[in-house]
């Protein structure tokens, strides 16, 4: 994983991690790697994953069992896509709009776009 200077570790590995459950490669109920491990596989000090669990814990996206390990919620699914929206729209809609505005673009416009593009990801599944 290449991190960014604009967001904190800890940040982009949830955003990582709710990647992977929007994304159904990790499913709900389903155990995830623990913090050792996936320390291992991003190649990053163990404390910073701890810090990236404890924030999905606290959004109830992840919990953990005692002795067995993390596992995504049975709410995980749902809670990371409105984590993930909010993020959408305090941190990247913004941009958007300015940049539309800057080029005249019509809301109209992207709508004709969104559609070509979901068709294109369709195809690709």
């Amino acid at each position: 994983m290449d991190f960014n200077n604009n967001q904190p570790i800890y940040l982009q590995i949830v955003d990582f991690i709710c990647e992977k459950i929007l994304l159904s490669v990790w499913k709900q109920e389903e155990k995830i790697p623990s913090v050792r491990e996936l320390a291992v596989q991003l190649s990053v000090n163990p404390n910073t994953v701890a810090r990236s669990y404890e924030f999905l814990r606290n959004q109830e996206i992840i919990t953990d069992k005692r002795g067995i390990g993390y596992f995504i919620s049975t709410s995980g699914i749902k809670q990371a896509k409105q984590y993930r929206k909010n993020l959408f729209i305090e941190q990247e809609l913004p941009l958007l709009f300015r940049t539309m505005n800057m080029l005249d673009i019509a809301p109209e416009e992207l709508d004709k776009l969104f559609l070509k593009y979901k068709r294109q990801l369709q195809h690709e599944k």
